[in-house]
This record gives C-alpha cells, structure tokens and sequence, in this order.
C-alpha cells in the first residue's frame, strides 16, 4: 500500500503520523511510505532518519495526498488539508467531529474514508488510541492548571502544594477515567488536595483502592459537582463520551460563583467542553480570563511535549496501520469490528450515529457505505 504522512500544520502541532521507526516496519511489509519533508523535524527525527527507514521524502503536502492511499495524521486535518482529499482515500487520523460541524461536511463531500483514532475500540470496550494522548493531556493539565493559578497568569496566587504551616490548593477532577486518574497522579505527587467525581462507582472503587486516603472519591450529581467546584482552586474536566460532544457538566453561572482566581482545564475542549463557558485555545495564546477564573482550554495539549506524545501513539496506532496495509482497506474494515468502530465518514456518508444526529446529516450504517 502507498502510505502517506503529511506535516502536521496545526497550530504548535510538533507530533507526526509516523516516526522512523514505524516506516522501517511497514517497508519490512513491502509498503511504501511518502513523508512530507520536516514532518518530524520538530522532533528531532530529519528527512535522513526516514529515508534510512526506507521512506521516500516529497517536498509538499499536495504531492503527498496524491500519491498516497492512506494518509496517516494526528490531528484533523486542517480546511487546506481537507481540500487535497480523494474520493475512496483513506484517512487515518484524530478526527473529533461531534463539535466541528464544517469538518464533518467537507469530509463528506471528499468521499474519502475517514478512521478517528478516539472511537476505534478494543475487546473490552476501551479506546486505545484515544488512551496514549489522554494520559499525555491529563498529566500536562496539573502542569497547567499550576501555571494557571500563578499570579502572574491571573490566578489566586495558589501553590499546589502548599508548604508547611500553610494549605495545600484543593484540585477537583471531573471523570475518573484516563485523564482524571492521570491527573489525580500528578496531582497527589505535587501534595495538593485532591478530589475525584466520577459517576461510575467502580471507577471511584479503583481510584480509592490505589490511593487510600490520599484522595477522596465522590458519585457525581449535580449537588456534589457544584459544592466541590465552588470551593477548589483547580478544577480538571476530563469526562467523555465517545464520539458524543461532553456534557456541560459546569455552567457559567457555576463558573461566576467560583472563587476569584480559581483555574479550570478542560480537557474536554476537542468534544466541546464539560464547562460552558469553554472555548477552544491554542498553545499560542492558551488562556483565557471569564468572572475572574482562568481558563485553559487548549485542543492539542499534547503537542506542547511532542516527542513523547508521538512515540506513544505510534506505539498504539502502528498495529492498526499495519492491518489496514496488510490486509487492505475493506477487508480490514469488514472483518475487525473494533477499527469499524472507528469508522466516521465513508464514501460521501457520515458512519457515526452521534455525529450524524449532531450535525443532521444523513447517516448510513457503516458496513453499507463500504459496499457502497
């Protein structure tokens, strides 16, 4: 199969589709593989270390998408990107379409056939593409959530920690899944206070039988979601549902009662957002002040530390890359029900049932469109 990977181009996107250690496995599979020169710089990995890994280097990103029949990204692609797409073409990337309306049409009129990372499932009904970056982002929001209660980014003045004589900052996390139980380890490693809310009581169970009386666990109702954020100085939201915008579990009127200076990161932000008042940032210009409360709602937190974040979604994503060129597009898709799962978009129809009744648009089952 010809397998493309194209620089990413969001903005402060330093991750790669492919590193050069994935392309020498898929040439060992007699596929060839076209990567847009300096996509993955960044990350230290040169045009060389590619072409010794048996890639072929093409100078733009059009010359890419022509040639290829998979391309594989890490984010959406961007409206430029979306232009260059080929009827039948197989996109394999983040997708995130519940709250992105334009994406989705434009990738309907491609025709192309369009795999999201974050709804490919496995045998236990996880998401294992989706994981590698939420434990990424979950970590990083704690990293953010301090800078973001530090004076001089409009915060109280708050320290984690604490020091003695003195409190420690009181964290509430919103879901106990991925990120909330990454950024409950982070949180808990930096000493502050920590509270969990999550609606699932095995998740609550897990979480108390690893950290004891390290944090506590509460069932999520609104009661208990809004008497823990009014009284945090950080609050994370890290709640999902795949393939499905997140719940506004927090409304601005919550947020105008919150404490001045308290900091919220939402993670949530690629589905929408679990807090009304949330609007999407970028690294760029990540924050954002609404009644006195910093916000930080960046779409790609984990391009901030690259190289990281790459290896371990290539460490996920290459066994289904290799399935995919291996066994070819539909075989593959008609017989592992769980990167069906994935499927979103096919052949000038949208795959998804959540997206298609989101955005109105006509959806057709996903093994139907295939044979269509």
């Amino acid at each position: 199969m010809l397998i493309g990977v194209p620089k990413e181009i969001k903005n402060h996107e330093y991750r790669v589709g492919l590193i050069p250690a994935a392309v020498r496995e898929l040439a060992m599979h007699g596929h060839q593989v076209f990567v847009e020169a300096s996509a993955g710089a960044a990350i230290s990995h040169p045009d060389r270390e590619y072409e010794e890994a048996g890639a072929t280097i093409l100078a733009t990103a059009e010359e890419v998408f022509e040639v290829a029949q998979m391309i594989v990204k890490v984010k959406e692609p961007q409206t430029a990107e979306r232009k260059l797409l080929k009827p039948e073409q197989l996109l394999f990337t983040y997708l995130h379409l519940a709250p992105d309306y334009d994406q989705t049409a434009e990738l309907v009129r491609s025709g192309s056939i369009c795999i999201a990372y974050e709804t490919v499932t496995d045998e236990r009904g996880h998401l294992p593409l989706l994981a590698p970056m939420s434990e990424v982002a979950g970590r990083m929001s704690i990293q953010a959530g301090a800078m973001c209660l530090e004076k001089s980014h409009g915060g109280s003045g708050v320290l984690l920690g604490g020091v003695p004589g003195v409190a420690q900052a009181r964290v509430v996390i919103l879901g106990g899944g991925v990120v909330g139980s990454n950024a409950a380890q982070m949180a808990i490693g930096m000493g502050a206070n920590v509270t969990v809310i999550d609606r699932s009581l095995q998740v609550l169970s897990k979480l108390d039988q690893h950290y004891g009386n390290r944090i506590q666990t509460l069932f999520s109702t609104h009661d208990t979601i809004e008497k823990e954020v009014l009284q945090a100085d950080l609050v994370v939201g890290g709640v999902l549902v795949p393939g499905d915008s997140a719940p506004k579990l927090v409304g601005a009127e919550m947020v105008r009662s919150m404490k001045a200076g308290a900091a919220v990161v939402d993670v949530s932000i690629d589905q929408g957002g679990c807090f009304e008042t949330s609007r999407a940032t970028t690294h760029a210009d990540p924050i954002y002040v609404v009644d006195d409360v910093v916000h930080y709602c960046v779409a790609n937190m984990p391009g901030a530390v690259a190289r990281t974040s790459t290896v371990a979604l290539n460490n996920a994503t290459l066994p289904y890359v290799l399935e995919l060129a291996d066994k070819g597009i539909d075989r593959t898709l008609q017989t592992n029900c769980h990167l069906l799962q994935g499927l979103s978009v096919c052949k000038g129809y949208v795959t998804s049932r959540s997206v298609s009744d989101i955005h109105h648009l006509e959806y057709l089952p996903p093994k139907v469109a295939l044979a269509a």
